[in-house]
């Protein structure tokens, strides 16, 4: 039996005992691949970063014709990802996180790809959407900085995508992914070395109308009179406080955490590099191997930002998303309790923002939420083993799962798949994403089968097991609230193995309420659950009350 004011959200996952664990995390950039080895201290909590590790591999080289990952830099990221895997070993580390981006995320054999990195290396990767990746960027920059409750503005410019984030310490106000980065714009608008003049008035154009949305975006969300401070993470935008410090500095510092520098020297440094040729911008002191090659597109991205946020400087943070990983690793287990609390909630928060956006009837949802995970914990052990993460995804469903009749009533089941996948929740990779997608998807109408595409789209067994599972019980906690007025208060399961039989108690929260709509209802669409889980359900009507435990 399950308490039906607590049951709407998953459970505090238990604090470990150990004083000290260590995590490595990996980011699967269109240009990079980024691997950083912690050591958490629990009792702080807090992190020490004991290792770094990059390669270019440049997973954002794809085929021209078809966009797809090119053979050749497969297998050149499987090599680095396995001396990843080698050299978090030697460090002892317990786990590895990684994680994919826009190259990954926007290639036709994306997927493909990763699955063939679980299964030569049995390393699991997520991939993670734009919104997603900009708020594992937020939380890697509060690891790193002090932002004392004054809003920020940060910009990281990746290979491939651009992201622009307002927060101030708390929740970031605005997290925004636009489809341009360093990588992507060399490859696609510098056609000639050095840049001609009409390619550079292009690629300056150009790079400020795709920023212009996320720029108003942010903008939009600043309060009267609040002047936010600019900072910048990752390789294009260190590189450039790194040749500038060595010019006006004559020394590159030990840290560049913190180390700020003008509009009015990243303008200099754009016109310069415009004017040389990709051997001479290999030649400046400071320039990192192969960054001379996609420095200028950076540069220009990072300038018209600038422009168009209306900021004269700029300050480096050296965490970004592989920290973010960590700390969102550290927010999953229950190892941060303090000033990141807030973001804890980033995936309840999320659903139920999402599910205010498409007008969902909430009331009904969250009783559906309840006899879900109702069913769930009451059989859990007996008729399948998911666990707390499972039981979070079928919680984002439930509260979902009527959010296509914001579309259409005819086929809203499907209109749900389609809004929870491209409703971007944050928190969620996009596997995730997939799963709760489907259980919406699947919680009536047909079970879920090899023909539908959307089924297909989960390319794990145990994937396409989970919304099997899940989606068979959100059907029966559908029915259970078929009027949608809370005719029933509780349900009680008891599991007779000897003739496999799952007998259900239910309830009513009035004793002269019949519930015959709800029975009916629960006895039609029990079929698909009978089978899935090789049972016979067997539905009874309490007419004495229960009290809540």
């Amino acid at each position: 039996m399950v308490n039906l004011v607590s049951a709407s959200w998953g459970s505090t996952l238990t604090q470990t005992d150990k004083q000290q664990r260590i995590i490595a995390a990996i980011d699967l950039g269109t240009n990079s691949l980024h691997m950083v080895i912690v050591r958490i201290e629990t009792t702080l909590p807090a992190f020490s970063i004991i290792g770094r590790e990059k390669e270019t591999v440049r997973l954002g080289d794809r085929d021209l014709v078809t966009g797809c990952l090119k053979a050749e830099v497969i297998e050149r990221a499987i090599a680095c990802l396995r001396r990843f895997q080698e050299v978090a070993k030697t460090l002892n580390a317990e786990t590895i996180i990684a994680v994919a981006t826009s190259a990954v995320r926007e290639a036709p054999n994306g997927k493909e790809f990763l699955q063939k990195v679980e299964v030569e290396l049995g390393l699991s990767i997520d991939l993670i959407s734009g919104p997603e990746e900009a708020r594992r960027i937020y939380l890697g920059v509060l690891s790193g900085m002090e932002f004392n409750n004054q809003p920020h503005m940060i910009v990281d410019i990746g290979g491939g995508s651009t992201e622009l984030i307002l927060g101030d310490t708390h929740q970031a106000r605005t997290l925004t992914s636009t489809k341009i980065g360093a990588v992507r714009l060399t490859n696609e608008l510098i056609k000639s070395d050095p840049i001609s003049n009409a390619d550079f008035q292009y690629l300056q154009a150009y790079a400020r109308g795709m920023l212009e949305r996320s720029v108003e975006e942010v903008l939009a969300n600043l309060e009267y009179g609040e002047q936010p401070r600019l900072v910048g993470t990752s390789g294009t935008i260190e590189t450039l406080a790194m040749i500038n410090a060595r010019e006006k500095l004559g020394f590159i510092p030990s840290t560049l955490n913190g180390y700020q520098f003008s509009l009015k020297d990243l303008r200099e440094w754009v016109n310069r590099l415009r004017k040389m040729t990709n051997i001479e911008r290999a030649t400046i002191p400071g320039m990192p191997e192969k960054r001379s090659e996609v420095i200028l597109a950076g540069a220009v991205i990072l300038q018209e930002a600038m422009n168009l946020l209306g900021i004269d400087a700029i300050a480096v943070c050296e965490r970004a998303l592989r920290e973010g990983v960590i700390v969102d690793w550290m927010l999953t287990h229950g190892l941060i309790e303090d000033r990141l609390r807030y973001q804890s909630s980033v995936r309840q928060r999320s659903v139920l923002k999402t599910a205010k956006k498409y007008h969902v009837n909430l009331e009904h949802s969250e009783r559906v939420a309840i006899f879900a995970l109702s069913i769930f914990e009451q059989t859990q052990g007996i008729l399948h083993n998911w666990g707390a993460e499972e039981r979070q995804l079928l919680w984002a469903a439930a509260i979902l799962h009527n959010c296509g009749h914001f579309v259409n009533h005819d086929s809203h089941h499907k209109h749900s798949y389609y809004l929870i996948r491209n409703g971007e929740l944050l928190g969620y990779t996009e596997t995730e994403m997939e799963i709760i997608a489907n259980i919406a998807r699947y919680h009536r109408k047909s079970p879920p089968k090899k023909k539908h595409e959307n089924f297909r789209n989960l390319l794990h067994k145990e994937h396409r097991q989970i919304v099997s599972h899940l989606s068979a019980i959100l059907r029966l906690a559908v029915a259970l609230d078929r009027r949608q007025i809370g005719a029933i208060q509780q349900l009680q399961c008891e599991f007779i193995p000897d003739i496999r039989e799952l007998q259900m108690r239910i309830f009513p929260s009035r004793p002269d309420d019949e519930c015959s709509l709800e029975i009916w209802n629960l006895d039609y669409k029990k079929g698909v659950f009978e089978s899935e889980f090789d049972v016979k359900l067997v539905a009874n009507l309490e007419k004495s009350a229960v009290i809540v435990q």
